[in-house]
């Protein structure tokens, strides 16, 4: 069976792919639901509608969401916690993006590695 594909605008998912390139240890997961991760919690994600969010510590959050006049994310009726929205013309920007990535990406590097269930036998 194949594996689902990404469903979502193709030219977000090449930004959202350039974005992630810049950071070598950072790998783009997920075929579907395209996201970033480490030590098991995810920090980035695109939606389907082509949207970017960024999981942030509150401050960051606060002074992103200020500065781009953008807000929450919503998936599902539920706001994502912890994670700001992209403008669109900021995706578009990754010059100007990559910073808060990379804020990201050491904020959630602080978050100690979430554990696992493994299946029992």
């Amino acid at each position: 069976m194949a594996k689902a594909k990404y469903t979502g605008p193709a030219e977000a998912l090449e930004l959202y792919e350039a974005l992630v390139g810049r950071f070598d240890d950072v790998q783009r997961r997920g075929a579907a639901n395209p996201y970033t991760s480490l030590n098991g919690h995810m920090f980035t994600f695109l939606d389907r509608e082509g949207t970017l969010a960024l999981r942030f510590s509150d401050d960051d959050r606060a002074e992103f969401q200020a500065i781009y006049e953008s807000g929450p994310s919503i998936q599902h009726g539920k706001t994502m916690n912890g994670y700001a929205t992209v403008p669109a013309d900021l995706l578009e920007r990754t010059d100007d993006l990559e910073p808060w990535f990379a804020r990201s990406y050491r904020w959630i590097g602080t978050l100690g590695p979430k554990p696992t269930t493994k299946k029992k036998k």
